[in-house]
């Protein structure tokens, strides 16, 4: 490892904005610890990434809506790294389903409450004292336009991304005298990501959501995430609220075609 370089701590790594802030921080030269719960996903993340950027790369597998799997996959990182976390990017995440509160399947309800919520309170509980103990850090969380307005059908997934906003406005309050900064980033519509694909419980057909515009792509949300960590020590960007020109707010959308294709 090279001494002076700092370590990122990414949950949800295995694709999608995960993957591409992975991708994002070590061609910057940090090193990484990324999580998800496919190893051989992580693995071949890893083996890339090192390969083309040189730096180190600790990776953990477990669900993130267990407590006991996260402690437990916690306590397998050395303590060198573990008391050297300076960003702490909270990303795994996502929707399941898309039915009216009164039709809701009580099944996707506990996924995105475990892990939209859940999820990242287990890894901040864990990541964050040694923050406080060094003054200093970053936590940045990844939100949603849905954690900032509602919509039909989004009922419970709007309702966890609002408490994400509220966490981390929370959290800035109880770490800003402790010079950790506390930022989220809140995007809308982003392809190259499995977030359709999951909402719909792998329905591809009905996650072709993205053919009649051009949503914000997963380097988008991955190249604004490092603009957040990249500012000056007195500098804290709170939040960024992100979409994609042909869309205004979470159901807004100039269905025009994906005119920003390149040729």
């Amino acid at each position: 490892m090279k001494k002076y370089a700092k370590i990122v701590f990414i949950t949800g790594a295995t694709s999608g904005i995960g993957a591409a802030c992975a991708k994002e921080f070590a061609k910057a030269g940090y090193h990484l610890i990324i999580t998800g719960r496919r190893a051989e996903r992580l693995a071949a993340i890893k083996d890339k990434l090192v390969y083309k950027y040189g730096v180190s790369i600790k990776t953990l597998c477990f669900d993130i809506q267990s407590q006991k799997q996260t402690e437990k996959a916690w306590s397998t990182l050395p303590e060198k790294w573990q008391n050297k976390i300076h960003i702490l990017i909270n990303n795994a995440g996502g929707a399941k389903g898309k039915d009216p509160i009164h039709k809701g399947d009580l099944n996707h309800w506990e996924t995105m409450i475990n892990t939209n919520i859940k999820g990242l309170l287990y890894i901040t509980r864990l990541v964050s004292p040694g923050m406080v103990k060094r003054e200093k850090g970053h936590i940045i969380n990844v939100c949603s336009t849905a954690g900032h307005e509602v919509y039909p059908n989004g009922n419970v997934y709007c309702a966890t991304k609002h408490a994400v906003d509220a966490l981390t406005k929370g959290m800035r309050l109880d770490l800003h005298s402790h010079g950790i900064k506390v930022s989220q980033v809140s995007p809308a519509h982003v392809e190259e990501t499995e977030f359709a694909l999951n909402r719909f419980d792998g329905n591809k057909e009905k996650a072709k959501i993205y053919t009649d515009f051009n949503p914000l792509t997963s380097k988008d949300v991955a190249r604004t995430v490092f603009f957040i960590a990249s500012q000056p020590k007195h500098v804290n960007i709170q939040d960024v609220i992100l979409m994609g020109t042909q869309q205004a707010n979470s159901t807004t959308i100039h269905r025009s075609g994906r005119i920003y294709d390149k040729k």
